[in-house]
């Protein structure tokens, strides 16, 4: 009774489990394959630029470094050592990328790197499968200059410097990079596992250079991918913590002082001038008469007004 009562309580959570599980799989199977086999249908091969560019670019250094002239060219151009100075280092890491490494085999790094870009350009475009990739490489590349500068102690930290002599080259932090940050964003827990663990196994299982910078880059292509579109939220945060001013009253700039005027000349004395004629009167203008304007009739005088008493004769 006991073993079933346990088997009865595991039921439901081996239930919960596995729908969980099938949850995952399927999400991020049509977040990692179908999308992006859907943007290649409808972009066409224009989709996967960047992957042919970057298996044709291994291929055909690792053509040329066959010959001892072309070995030479390919150190010179894409050669990258902790021991040379900083500018050189930038300048030959975009060149790195395409530089297979010298521990790994050829055909199954191009396999890793077609897919990483692959992937990449059709889900995030070409401009941020570049940064993205360089990104990595680059944090790699520093930070590995970093253990050295250190030196062997601090931890397991720094690194003896006979690494410095050790030629990194090789577009493996890249793919890690990018396969890292299609994890994170696209919430892939079983791709994140086969990438970051594996180099997590690898770095503890053979404690090289290339292990720690792979390392770096599924560390900072971890922290790109959780930085993916929060960027008006680092704006917002950028701006609160920027000291604001306050508007105060403008001080009125001091006038500058007029220069002094030149003295006039003195003019010269003006000759008299003939008296003129005087002018005739003139007329004043006659007042406009409107004509509605009426003269008043005199009024009638009285009969017997203005007469003188007649005499006696004349009645």
């Amino acid at each position: 009774m006991t073993a079933e009562r346990h088997l009865d309580r595991l039921r439901p959570a081996a239930a919960r489990l596995a729908r969980f599980t099938g949850r995952t799989l399927r999400g991020e199977w049509h977040a990692i394959v179908v999308d992006p086999v859907r943007q290649l249908a409808r972009r066409g091969l224009s989709g996967l630029l960047l992957a042919f560019v970057a298996a044709f670019g291994v291929i055909f250094f690792h053509d040329i470094a066959q010959r001892p002239t072309g070995a030479m060219w390919v150190t010179r151009l894409g050669g990258v050592k902790a021991d040379l100075p900083l500018w050189l280092s930038l300048l030959r890491t975009p060149v790195s990328l395409y530089v297979p490494a010298l521990d790994l085999p050829v055909w199954a790094g191009i396999t890793q790197l077609f897919l990483a870009f692959a992937l990449a350009e059709l889900t995030l475009g070409r401009s941020r499968t570049l940064a993205i990739a360089y990104a990595t490489t680059l944090a790699g590349t520093l930070v590995a200059r970093l253990m050295i500068a250190i030196g062997p102690g601090w931890s397991g930290l720094g690194l003896p410097a006979a690494c410095g002599q050790v030629l990194d080259t090789g577009p493996s932090a890249a793919v890690v990079g990018l396969f890292t940050y299609l994890s994170v964003i696209r919430r892939a827990p079983v791709v994140f596992t086969l990438t970051g663990g594996s180099m997590v196994w690898e770095s503890i299982a053979v404690p090289n250079l290339a292990g720690r910078e792979h390392l770096i880059a599924v560390g900072s292509a971890v922290v790109l991918g959780l930085l993916h579109g929060r960027r008006a939220r680092l704006r917002a945060l950028g701006r609160s913590l920027l000291p604001t001013r306050t508007p105060g009253p403008s001080p009125t700039a001091p006038t500058a002082p007029t220069a002094p005027t030149a003295p006039t000349a003195p003019t010269a004395p003006t000759a008299p001038t003939a008296p003129t004629a005087p002018t005739a009167p003139t007329a004043s203008p006659a007042l406009p008469v409107t004509a509605s304007a009426t003269v008043p009739a005199p009024a009638s005088p009285h009969p017997t007004a203005g007469r003188t008493p007649m005499t006696s004769l004349e009645r």
